[in-house]
């Protein structure tokens, strides 16, 4: 990718010239009395109108500081803050010229408890060694605001319009309270639960492992974590929400969320029921789970479908009932033993109709195949995650790590499909009437053990980790298959599958440090895997005489056993500094790779050995607090399944045979990414580049061929010179101008791939494109009024050499406005409107539609209860219609999604602190 990796490099170029258009401020800070100098105190700039944070620094350990700004044209204060001194502030009319403060000494603050003592003004930032903190009481919100509403106040911290969270440009992937996940680590369930008046302090640090938490390793994430404490004054106390509402077409809605805090035990309940396709207990004042931009409550995916704890509901495929029960426990139950425990049943019933028209491109002739099908599904599903921690001394750290899920699946399945070739003539049809179960149960636990030293840095630690499920499916089968061309005799069936997986997976890792210098570390290690997996399936076909399934099916069923055992010992090289951090892990992988089958009564074995070089590196350098450069490669491989490898028929599938490849070899591919951003703290902008890949020494790929019936006989073969890469780039501005606040945000994804695969025995390969740009704007009037209109434009393309067609494409549309009115005193007014065009959708299936939410609340005695309307798809436009283009083949596909109604609701809110009930009016968002 050179022309990728010129533009990255003309960005970065740009960046260091950005300090001729800058002004430098600059000072020493020490003790008055011993005149040494103070590190790590926190510097920063204020506005004298409004005390608004407009950058801040740190002191290095010769109590230097030194500012790098833009010119600012109004008065500013100058403030220096640190632990057991007094505050030092100096007032600046403008910022226009550099200036050097020259020393400036810090008075010890005096407390006498005989005298009056005068509070001084708390800091709004304070910097602790890698630890950036925010007092949450220095900014200002409404009194209903939730944590989500406190943290888009913070300076550098910045929300998308789909949730992601950043700080100072990096990504936030973890949130906690008081050091303890929320329900989850996402944290999506505390930003939009918690009330911001019960947060103390704010703090951001680089993500990091148990492991590296433990030793005060550096961290080798390229991402923030947020930690959330909570005031001690509001560490006791009760609050939760309660709603319910009833709709049109029968739909209703239903959620309860209670949180009781006692120092440091926290107990959470959640629960919901509904069945508008929505977890139930969203906090958005306005939306609710309507979907639209606005639906960000846990997880949620591109097309609407959300999830907890891997758990995944609705997707515009159907229209699902769900019910949701979460408990979440954290407690330190004696001196430095932390626990915390959470628990999730989840319980669904999905219906859809699905409608589909696929088009397969062949050397011989395409053929396109028109299906139809409806589904009815049940699932339910048990989550125990914990954690238990043990600090045994200063320096000594275990901790365990167990969880437990608990699963079933119920399917019905009634489905017809037809095979047309190029010339409109019938192939085959087929139709069926399936069942099908799933129990899974698993168990996955990690344990950890770090000893650190006195000597900085040195550490020696072992993790172990298991993973272990055992999945049981039984199905009904019931289908036709009538073969119109060739030889081949229809193939009717009406029998049973019983099929057991038994998956074990252990690894165990030691790792030893050892520091040369205070910022050179030497790392020995060797880590240790085995993977067992056993697969059986047995079949058996109705008997008529008895009408019991009871005939054994030898032809479909079949055993498939692997066990891969690894041993991988390592050295490594790690060097940390304040400004640069690089990690360096080689060594040499040896695998040994065992798996046999029984199929028809005959045994097939074949054991393999692989020697395998083991790399992974990654450094950053950090050339100011939000100007950072990442870069990472490492060398993987995945291991083929013993389906894929062994040279035994599968039958299961009457329009695709699948037989494994003995002389298979292993995938093998170099991941690259390199990041480079940049946040202007004073002017609220910044930008950023990525790009990455991976690229295969050898791939396993599909090789098919089709009879004339365009049945299928599937296999699998080796190829090289493939890969996937990506290139994105994003630029945003907040501009905040007396009660006007204007948020700009640019953003472009590219993707660039070269896939190969073999139909009919010839080989042939796709280049794809995709480009995605995107424009964002956001609007603020004081807390009365959001506007929030973005724009996505979505281009697909591939090209293809030897193969029957020479390219396809296709282009998306998406226009989204959102207007949200807090005008007059207790109303909320809330409109989204979107609008989606897609060029290449195939004819019978609608191109565009239109989507529009609104909602309006009253909140009334004393803000404690609130009653809402509203109306989900105004326009009843609401489809899913979509096209997917792979290397092989265009699918367009129609699924029933949830249309237009109205719902009603009330919503209750408490909230008692001590034993006593709030009083304000104020609203809480629970």
């Amino acid at each position: 990718m050179p022309k990728t990796f010129y533009v990255v490099l003309a960005i970065v170029f740009c960046s260091f010239t950005y300090g001729q258009n800058t002004f430098n401020l600059k000072g020493k800070v020490i003790d008055e009395v011993t005149k040494l100098p103070i590190e790590s105190a926190t510097v920063y700039l204020s506005s004298a109108k409004d005390s608004t944070v407009i950058d801040y620094t740190i002191t290095d350990k010769f109590g230097k500081f030194d500012f790098k700004l833009k010119k600012i044209d109004k008065p500013v204060f100058l403030k220096i803050s640190f632990v057991t001194y007094d505050e030092y502030k100096i007032p600046i009319e403008n910022v226009s010229a550099d200036k050097d403060f020259g020393t400036l000494a810090l008075k010890v603050a005096i407390n006498n408890l005989d005298e009056v003592i005068i509070k001084k003004e708390t800091p709004p930032i304070r910097i602790k060694k890698d630890t950036l903190e925010f007092n949450a009481s220095s900014f200002k919100v409404r009194p209903d605001a939730n944590v989500e509403t406190l943290l888009k106040q913070l300076p550098g911290v910045e929300i998308d319009a789909d949730g992601k969270i950043t700080v100072n440009g990096k990504e936030v992937n973890q949130i906690l309270v008081n050091g303890k996940p929320f329900f989850d680590k996402d944290g999506k369930i505390a930003l939009q639960n918690l009330p911001s008046d019960i947060i103390n302090k704010v703090q951001v640090s680089d993500t990091k492992t148990k492991k590296e938490e433990q030793t005060g390793a550096a961290a080798s994430a390229n991402t923030a974590s947020i930690n959330l404490t909570i005031d001690e004054n509001k560490n006791k106390g009760f609050f939760g929400k309660f709603m319910g509402g009833q709709g049109s077409d029968k739909r209703y809605e239903s959620s309860t969320l209670v949180n009781y805090f006692k120092n440091n035990r926290k107990i959470s309940l959640l629960a919901s029921s509904n069945n508008i396709n929505a977890t139930g207990f969203s906090m958005d004042e306005v939306f609710d789970n309507m979907g639209g931009g606005r639906n960000r409550s846990v997880w949620i995916g591109d097309n609407g479908s959300f999830g907890i704890n891997g758990r995944s509901f609705g997707g515009n495929k159907g229209i699902t009932q769900s019910n949701l029960v979460g408990l979440n426990y954290s407690d330190e139950w004696f001196k430095d033993a932390e626990t915390s425990l959470s628990y999730f049943y989840s319980g669904a019933n999905s219906k859809n109709t699905n409608r589909t028209s696929l088009t397969n491109f062949l050397p011989s002739g395409n053929f396109s195949t028109n299906s139809n099908s409806n589904t009815n599904e049940d699932r339910y599903v048990h989550n125990v995650t914990s954690l238990f921690e043990f600090k045994i001394d200063s320096l000594t750290t275990i901790s365990l790590e167990p969880n437990f899920t608990k699963s079933n699946n119920k399917n019905r399945n009634v489905a017809s499909q037809s095979s047309f070739d190029a010339a409109n003539a019938l192939l085959n049809e087929s139709s069926s009437n399936n069942f099908y179960e799933n129990n899974n149960d698993s168990f996955n636990n990690t344990l950890s053990f770090t000893k650190s030293f006195k000597r900085k840095g040195k550490s020696l630690s072992f993790v172990f980790d298991n993973e272990n499920s055992n999945t049981k499916e039984d199905e009904i089968v019931r289908s036709t298959t009538i073969f119109y061309q060739g030889a081949d005799p229809d193939d009717v069936r009406n029998q049973t599958n019983n099929s057991k997986n038994i998956s074990s997976n252990y690894r165990a890792e030691l790792e030893f440090y050892q520091p040369i210098t205070d910022s050179l570390l030497v790392k020995l290690g060797v880590e240790y895997k085995m993977d067992r997996n056993r697969d059986r399936r047995n079949s058996f076909d109705f008997d008529a005489t008895n009408e019991t399934y009871s005939i054994a099916n030898d032809e479909l069923s079949n055993v498939f056993n692997s066990l891969e055992r690894t041993i991988t010992p390592n050295t490594g090289l790690a060097y940390n500094s304040k400004k640069m951090n690089f990690n360096l892990n080689v060594g040499t992988t040896l695998i040994n790779f065992d798996n046999d089958s029984e199929y028809l009564n005959v045994k097939t074995s074949l054991e393999k050995e692989f020697v395998l070089p083991y790399i992974n590196t990654y450094a950053s350098y950090r050339f100011s607090k939000s100007k950072n450069l990442w870069i990472n490669y490492n060398y993987s491989y995945t291991l083929p399944t013993a389906r894929q490898i062994l040279p035994v028929e599968d039958l299961a599938n009457p329009l695709n045979t699948i037989i494994g490849n003995p002389n298979l070899d292993l995938n093998q591919n170099h991941g690259i990414y390199f990041s480079y951003r940049d946040f202007d703290y004073a002017t609220r902008s910044g930008y950023g580049v990525y790009t990455g890949g991976n690229f295969y020494d050898n791939q396993i790929v599909s090789s098919t061929t089709f009879d004339a019936n365009r049945k299928r006989t599937t296999s699998y073969e080796n190829v090289s010179g493939t890969y996937n890469s990506w290139f994105g780039l994003y630029w945003n501005k907040s501009i905040k101008k007396d009660g006007h606040k204007y948020r700009f945000e640019l953003r472009a994804n590219n993707n660039f791939g070269l896939s190969k695969g073999f139909t009919d025995g010839e080989l042939f390969s796709a280049k794809t494109f995709t480009f995605n740009p995107r424009v964002n704007f956001t609007y603020e009037y004081g807390e009365l009024l959001t506007i929030n209109p973005s724009y996505t434009y979505s281009y697909n393309k591939t090209n293809f050499s030897n193969y029957v067609i020479e390219s396809a494409s296709n282009f998306i549309h998406r226009l989204n406005i959102q207007v949200t009115s807090f005008w007059p005193k207790n109303w909320t007014f809330g409109n989204d409107f979107g609008y989606t065009y897609n060029s290449n959708i195939a004819s019978g299936f609608k191109k565009d539609f239109y989507l529009w939410n609104t909602s309006l609340s009253y909140s009334f005695y004393q803000k404690k209860l609130m009653a809402k309307v509203k109306v989900y798809d105004m326009l009843n436009q609401n489809q899913n219609a979509t096209r997917s283009i792979t290397a092989t083949s265009i699918r367009d596909e129609e699924n029933v999604v949830l249309r237009r109604y109205i719902m009603f609701s009330l919503t209750y809110k408490l909230e008692k602190f001590a034993g006593k009930e709030k009083k304000s009016g104020g609203m809480m968002w629970f």
